[in-house]
Parts: C-alpha cells; structure tokens; sequence
C-alpha cells in the first residue's frame, strides 16, 4: 500500500487547508513507521512517525546529524538558504562536542532554580493581560490567538532580551514573517521571495545587533548580556553564532509557546468537561500544559541527516539520507498514549515529545511551561464563560503549526 508520497506531510498549504495530517500519521505507525517520501518539488525523505524511533533516533546525534539542516526545503528555498538569514548559525543546527559548548552559554539561565527570579514578571504578565481583556465591564470579544496568545510570551521574551515595549510590534511581526513564510497574510511583501529573504535578514541582524552592541558597553542583567558578552574556547563568540542565539531564543520560544496556548484554548471550546476540571483544581494546570503542548505539538518535526548508513525497523538508511521526525505523530502513538486523540487536561502520565528529546531537548522548555501556567491559572480563577465567536483558520506552515486565529467572546469575573 502506497499510504502517500509525503507531499501532505511537509506542504504548508496542506497544514493550512487541513491541518495536522493524522490520519496520514496513523497510517504510517500502523503499516510503515518508516516511510520512503518522494514529493514532488521536495527532496526524497524517511517519514519517522513512531515514538519509540524518534526517541531513539534523537540520543543518536552522532548518528543523526543537525548541522545539514533541520527544516525540509523545496527546490527553490534550497537555492536562497545561503542568501540573508540562511548564513546566521544557531545551536540548533550544530552537532556534538560544538553543541554542547554552545548551549553551555546559557543553559544555566534557564534551569527551574535560576528562573525563579522571573516569577513576577510572568505572573503580572498574565494578570495584565486578563485585566486589559475584562475592560471596566468583564466582557468582550478578541482574537485569541493575536490578542492572548501571543501577547503574553511577546512581552516575556522581549523583557528578558532587552526588546524595548515600543519594539515589541515590530518583533511579532519579523517572527511571523520568520515562522510563516509560505502564509500569504503573514510574509514579508516584497519583488519577490529572494528579496524578501534578504530584507527580512538585514532588519532582523540590524534589530538584534543593536542590542547586543548596547549590552557589551552596557551589560545587564538579562539574557542578552549572557549572549552578548558569551566567549567560546576562551574567545568571543562569533558574530552570526551571537546573532542566531538571540534570535532562536526569541522566535522559537515565541511561536512554540504561542501556539500551544491558542491550541489549548481551541481544546478547551471543544471540550467543555476538560476546561471544568481546570477550573475546579488548580493541580491541574501543570497537567493541562503538558496536554497542550502534546495535542498541539507547536514544532511538527525536526530534520536529521543520517552520517553514514544505517538500519531502522528493517529499512536500510543511507548516509546523507534525510529524516524527518514527526513529534506530532510520535504524540499520538497509541502504544504510548491511552486514548490519544482525546483531550484531557489532567492526563498522567504524558511522556509527550513536544519539547523533543535528548541532545536538543528545547532549551526553554522550562520557561515555556511556566509562561503558559500563569495564563491558565488566570483563566482558571477569572474566567465565567467563554465561547466561539467565528471559525479558527490554522497558519501556513508544515514545520512550526498552528492556529493563525481564533475568535472567541467572554466573560471575566470583577472585583
């Protein structure tokens, strides 16, 4: 049986049109979780669509290389991805020992201990968020996705990054154009792809380097110092090293963290009973976040490129072939999830990939998932009803997935 040829598992208009392809990844765990794709326009790929492969295949960056590139890429984003911001490096695409020391740079930044000093500042991020939303009357009508979602982690990143407020707009809109290329309503306008890859390069590089030059005469205490100020081997680190940093920590700690909270929200108007058991115990915010960062699954998949051959589940790997590991599919394995297509938002266990694992578990994950707790346990205390206010439509992209928008009508408790 052909199941596909995997155009609808890497085409960001099949994302935009359906959504997340399941039933194709159903399939595929069920008949072959290591699948042979050859897309018309796409180079040929290894769809990984197993839990148990992906997770194997990840604690083999010796193996399983990230330095050739962790996005697919048709014909013609292969010919400009040396052009603007292709030349920038970031600790996602580097491979061991240069990983390592690279994340060294900030890891200890970020674990739970060192982030404790961020409390107030995410927590009265999402208390002023929910007070804006309830006005002087506790009702309304929003954009969830633009107005909440994304809102709440903007101002979180931007503060830690030493993004000034008045930038903020401009930095949600070069993230959208940065993660949402392929959606006509969110990329750059321009002569045409080329150009636009070039100009969203020298804003993005003449934003961040601003920054960071103001914070190697100027250090403070924030995250931006930390990277500005960081050396490599005893020697300052380079340029476009310093550059990527700043910038994968903003856009992949904005949109993953966007996105799962505009997910949950979508889950919850499905599910009334779920957003029940949110509001009646606070245990089950920790809970409901790691549901919604395993229904959602921001990041779809992540790229490896096989170092030399190899074999998995009887399929014989050549070296450069390329892999794609779908962690939405691996979140939906029915030989690790009960009822994995059910929302609950007191699931455990919930051994989900949504933050990856092993070498390049999300750097950030920690942050991420306190950002969205303090918003739902804002929602949870304040919130009296809330309720659909139009239909949802989902992003254009394969790679980083979710609802563009999402139009709901509420009600908060005053006083």
């Amino acid at each position: 049986m052909a199941f596909t040829d995997g155009l609808d598992l890497i085409d960001p208009m099949a994302y935009e049109a359906q959504g997340t392809p399941h039933a194709t990844f159903t399939e595929l765990r069920n008949g072959s979780p290591v699948h042979r794709c050859t897309p018309k326009g796409y180079p040929p790929f290894w769809a990984i669509t197993k839990h148990a492969d992906i997770c194997e295949i990840s604690k083999r960056p010796d193996l399983f290389l990230n330095s050739p590139g962790i996005v697919m890429l048709d014909e013609t984003q292969t010919r400009e991805r040396d052009e603007g911001i292709g030349a920038m490096r970031t600790i996602i695409e580097m491979d061991p020992p240069e990983h390592v020391t690279y994340r060294k740079v900030t890891s200890a930044w970020f674990t739970p201990r060192a982030l404790n000093k961020l409390d107030d500042l995410i927590e009265n991020s999402a208390s002023a968020l929910v007070d804006e939303l309830a006005g002087s009357t506790g009702e309304g009508e929003c954009d969830y996705s633009s107005d909440v979602a994304a809102a709440h982690p903007l101002r979180i990143l931007s503060t830690i990054l030493g993004v000034p407020r008045e930038e903020e707009p401009r930095i949600l809109r070069i993230t959208n154009e940065l993660f949402a290329a392929d959606d006509p309503e969110l990329q750059r306008s321009a002569a045409d792809r080329n150009a636009a890859i070039r100009e969203l390069g020298v804003e993005l590089f003449e934003f961040f380097s601003k920054i960071i030059e103001d914070r190697r005469a100027n250090p403070k205490d924030d995250l931006t110092s930390i990277i500005a100020n960081a050396t490599i081997d005893g020697e300052p680190m380079g340029p476009m090293e310093t550059f990527g940093y700043c910038l994968i920590v903003f856009t992949a700690g904005h949109d993953t963290t966007k996105n799962a909270l505009v997910g949950a929200m979508d889950a919850f108007l499905n599910n009334p009973a779920e957003l029940a058991k949110l509001r009646g115990d606070e245990k089950v915010v920790d809970q409901a976040v790691e549901e919604s960062v395993r229904w959602v699954t921001p990041v779809n998949y992540m790229k490896r490129t096989a170092a030399e051959d190899t074999e998995i589940r009887g399929q014989k790997i050549r070296k450069d072939d390329e892999l794609v590991l779908y962690y939405a599919s691996a979140n939906r394995d029915e030989e690790v999830f009960d009822d994995p297509f059910v929302f609950r938002a007191d699931r455990d266990p919930n051994p989900h990939l949504g933050f990856g694992i092993g070498e390049h578990f999300c750097l950030g994950a920690h942050l991420a998932r306190r950002s969205q707790a303090a918003l739902l346990r804002q929602f949870r205390a304040r919130l009296e009803s809330i309720e659909r206010d139009g239909a949802p439509n989902q992003i254009r992209s394969s790679f980083v997935v979710g609802l563009k928008r999402l139009p709901v009508r509420y009600r908060f408790k005053m006083g």
